[in-house]
């Protein structure tokens, strides 16, 4: 059974973008050899990403005309990619789909052989995703700064959600590599 992991990088003060979209500069703050080491392994460890229809249309945009060369732009522009989206018909993308029910198609996923699928960024999708139980693991890198306002990447809930801390690593940069696993109810 396959693992649905959410990564993305996140402010002190839990935005994963400012105020408006895409405004992710102080990713800067935490970028360097060690969390570009960790980001060529996600794409070792996963054979899937899942987006959200904004946050496909911002990777899709950026990965396909990167001047950067390297592993991590390979990747993403070849490993299957879905983007999730009621409006969107087609991805415009190398080795995408779109689907429009995340759930069913994420219930019917984790139960097939294959690696880790990931959801990058998309917060919203997490949101929902996170609601109905399919997350196995959330990735969080925490960056060193507080931004003071932008778009929280964990949205406002009616429960609490206990999480298990698996792993904290930190990076030179200041940053921090958070592995937190959601705990099921009894």
């Amino acid at each position: 059974m396959r693992k649905l992991v959410i990564w993305n990088l996140m402010t002190l003060d839990g935005y994963f973008e400012g105020t408006k979209p895409w405004d992710i500069d102080f990713h800067n703050l935490a970028w360097g050899p060690e969390l570009q080491k960790y980001s060529e392994q996600l794409g070792e460890e996963g054979d899937l990403l899942v987006f959200g229809r904004k946050t496909y249309e911002g990777m899709a945009a950026y990965w396909q005309t990167a001047e950067e060369d390297g592993r991590i732009k390979d990747y993403m522009n070849s490993i299957p990619k879905i983007a999730v989206s009621r409006t969107m018909t087609e991805p415009g993308w190398n080795n995408a789909r779109v689907v429009s029910d995340p759930v069913s198609e994420l219930q019917k996923l984790k139960k097939e052989d294959g690696k880790t699928i990931f959801i990058f960024g998309s917060a919203e999708l997490c949101d929902s995703m996170l609601k109905v139980g399919l997350v196995d693991e959330i990735r969080i890198c925490l960056v060193p700064v507080i931004l003071g306002a932008g778009n929280p990447h964990f949205k406002a809930t009616k429960e609490q959600l206990p999480l298990k801390l698996l792993e904290a690593t930190p990076l030179k940069t200041g940053g921090v590599i958070l592995r937190y696993e959601p705990v099921k109810a009894a």
